[in-house]
Protein backbone atom coordinates (compact mmCIF):
# COMPACT_ATOMS: atom_id res chain seq x y z
CA UNK A 1 0.00 0.00 0.00
CA UNK A 2 2.81 2.60 0.75
CA UNK A 3 4.04 2.23 -2.83
CA UNK A 4 0.85 2.85 -4.08
CA UNK A 5 0.39 6.32 -2.02
CA UNK A 6 4.06 6.96 -3.31
CA UNK A 7 3.04 6.79 -7.11
CA UNK A 8 -0.10 8.52 -6.02
CA UNK A 9 2.02 11.78 -5.09
CA UNK A 10 4.40 11.03 -7.79
CA UNK A 11 1.07 11.50 -10.33
CA UNK A 12 0.58 14.48 -8.36
CA UNK A 13 4.24 15.53 -8.66
CA UNK A 14 4.01 15.16 -12.30
CA UNK A 15 0.91 16.75 -13.10
CA UNK A 16 2.65 20.27 -11.24
CA UNK A 17 5.79 19.90 -13.32
CA UNK A 18 3.67 19.50 -16.33
CA UNK A 19 1.05 22.27 -15.70
CA UNK A 20 4.47 24.69 -14.91
CA UNK A 21 6.43 23.41 -18.10
CA UNK A 22 3.60 24.27 -20.56
CA UNK A 23 3.05 27.74 -18.69
CA UNK A 24 7.12 28.23 -18.81
CA UNK A 25 6.87 26.99 -22.71
CA UNK A 26 4.11 29.18 -23.51
CA UNK A 27 5.48 32.15 -22.34
CA UNK A 28 9.45 31.23 -23.71
CA UNK A 29 8.28 30.95 -26.85
CA UNK A 30 5.64 33.75 -26.67
CA UNK A 31 8.49 35.95 -25.87
CA UNK A 32 10.83 34.82 -28.50
CA UNK A 33 7.94 35.24 -30.93
CA UNK A 34 8.29 38.72 -29.76
CA UNK A 35 11.73 39.37 -29.91
CA UNK A 36 11.61 38.39 -34.22
CA UNK A 37 9.28 40.46 -34.67
CA UNK A 38 10.71 43.77 -32.40
CA UNK A 39 12.46 45.95 -34.82
CA UNK A 40 16.18 45.67 -34.27
CA UNK A 41 18.18 48.43 -32.96
CA UNK A 42 21.55 50.12 -32.01
CA UNK A 43 25.28 48.54 -33.16
CA UNK A 44 26.42 45.10 -33.73
CA UNK A 45 27.27 44.53 -29.83
CA UNK A 46 23.38 45.16 -29.05
CA UNK A 47 22.41 43.01 -32.13
CA UNK A 48 24.88 40.00 -31.19
CA UNK A 49 23.82 40.31 -26.93
CA UNK A 50 20.11 39.96 -28.59
CA UNK A 51 21.00 37.01 -30.63
CA UNK A 52 22.82 34.96 -27.73
CA UNK A 53 19.83 35.87 -25.28
CA UNK A 54 17.56 34.33 -28.24
CA UNK A 55 19.53 31.29 -28.98
CA UNK A 56 19.69 30.31 -24.65
CA UNK A 57 15.77 31.24 -24.29
CA UNK A 58 15.96 28.66 -27.18
CA UNK A 59 17.78 25.78 -25.64
CA UNK A 60 16.09 26.43 -22.84
CA UNK A 61 12.79 25.85 -24.42
CA UNK A 62 13.85 22.81 -26.44
CA UNK A 63 15.09 21.19 -23.34
CA UNK A 64 11.93 22.01 -21.17
CA UNK A 65 9.79 20.50 -24.26
CA UNK A 66 11.64 17.44 -23.96
CA UNK A 67 11.27 17.41 -20.13
CA UNK A 68 7.37 17.44 -20.99
CA UNK A 69 6.96 15.15 -23.60
CA UNK A 70 9.06 12.68 -21.04
CA UNK A 71 6.05 13.30 -18.01
CA UNK A 72 3.57 13.15 -20.73
CA UNK A 73 5.09 9.69 -21.69
CA UNK A 74 4.91 8.90 -17.61
CA UNK A 75 1.63 10.09 -17.45
CA UNK A 76 0.44 7.48 -19.77
CA UNK A 77 2.71 4.74 -18.44
CA UNK A 78 0.50 5.70 -15.24
CA UNK A 79 -2.48 5.30 -17.16
CA UNK A 80 -1.39 1.80 -18.13
CA UNK A 81 -0.06 0.40 -15.14
CA UNK A 82 3.67 0.38 -16.06
CA UNK A 83 4.92 3.10 -13.97
CA UNK A 84 7.40 2.09 -12.07
CA UNK A 85 8.55 -0.75 -14.06
CA UNK A 86 12.04 -0.78 -16.18
CA UNK A 87 11.39 -1.06 -19.66
CA UNK A 88 14.85 -3.01 -19.70
CA UNK A 89 14.44 -5.64 -17.46
CA UNK A 90 10.89 -5.86 -15.84
CA UNK A 91 11.91 -5.17 -12.37
CA UNK A 92 10.52 -2.35 -9.78
CA UNK A 93 11.92 1.21 -9.96
CA UNK A 94 12.72 1.90 -6.62
CA UNK A 95 10.11 4.76 -4.95
CA UNK A 96 13.78 6.97 -4.41
CA UNK A 97 14.67 6.95 -7.96
CA UNK A 98 11.41 7.92 -9.18
CA UNK A 99 11.24 10.66 -6.54
CA UNK A 100 14.84 12.15 -7.95
CA UNK A 101 13.25 11.46 -11.56
CA UNK A 102 9.59 10.41 -11.60
CA UNK A 103 9.77 10.28 -15.24
CA UNK A 104 12.76 7.90 -15.37
CA UNK A 105 11.64 4.76 -17.34
CA UNK A 106 14.83 2.42 -16.49
CA UNK A 107 16.12 1.12 -12.67
CA UNK A 108 19.57 2.51 -11.94
CA UNK A 109 21.18 -0.86 -12.94
CA UNK A 110 19.98 -0.60 -16.80
CA UNK A 111 20.37 3.21 -16.52
CA UNK A 112 24.22 2.37 -15.94
CA UNK A 113 24.43 -0.36 -18.04
CA UNK A 114 22.50 1.47 -21.09
CA UNK A 115 25.19 4.23 -20.39
CA UNK A 116 28.15 2.79 -20.80
CA UNK A 117 29.92 1.21 -23.91
CA UNK A 118 28.21 -1.14 -25.50
CA UNK A 119 25.45 -1.76 -22.50
CA UNK A 120 22.53 -3.94 -22.03
CA UNK A 121 21.71 -3.79 -25.79
CA UNK A 122 25.00 -4.78 -27.28
CA UNK A 123 24.11 -8.82 -27.43
CA UNK A 124 20.64 -7.93 -27.24
CA UNK A 125 19.46 -6.79 -30.50
CA UNK A 126 19.95 -8.48 -33.53
CA UNK A 127 21.11 -5.66 -35.51
CA UNK A 128 24.45 -4.24 -36.40
CA UNK A 129 24.30 -0.46 -35.54
CA UNK A 130 27.59 -0.25 -37.23
CA UNK A 131 26.22 -0.80 -40.16
CA UNK A 132 23.33 0.53 -41.68
CA UNK A 133 21.74 -0.60 -45.35
CA UNK A 134 19.81 0.72 -47.78
CA UNK A 135 16.15 -0.22 -48.02
CA UNK A 136 16.41 -0.27 -51.91
CA UNK A 137 18.62 -3.14 -51.82
CA UNK A 138 18.85 -5.25 -48.10
CA UNK A 139 21.12 -7.48 -49.80
CA UNK A 140 24.52 -4.35 -50.25
CA UNK A 141 25.44 -3.62 -46.96
CA UNK A 142 27.55 -0.18 -46.84
CA UNK A 143 29.27 1.48 -43.92
CA UNK A 144 27.72 4.58 -43.09
CA UNK A 145 29.10 6.69 -40.16
CA UNK A 146 26.93 8.39 -37.51
CA UNK A 147 27.98 12.41 -38.41
CA UNK A 148 26.63 11.24 -42.15
CA UNK A 149 22.94 10.90 -40.13
CA UNK A 150 20.77 13.46 -39.25
CA UNK A 151 18.24 13.30 -36.28
CA UNK A 152 15.31 14.70 -35.73
CA UNK A 153 15.68 16.12 -32.01
CA UNK A 154 12.09 17.45 -32.26
CA UNK A 155 10.55 14.47 -30.84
Amino acid sequence: MARQEALLRLHKTLLARRTELRKRLGKELEDLAHVKHSSVSGDAADAAFDASGEELASTLAELESKELAQIERAMRRLKTGSYGKCEACSCTIPVARLNALPYSTLCVKCQREMESEGGWLHGKSAEDWGRISEGSNPMEDRDVSLSDLEIDMSK
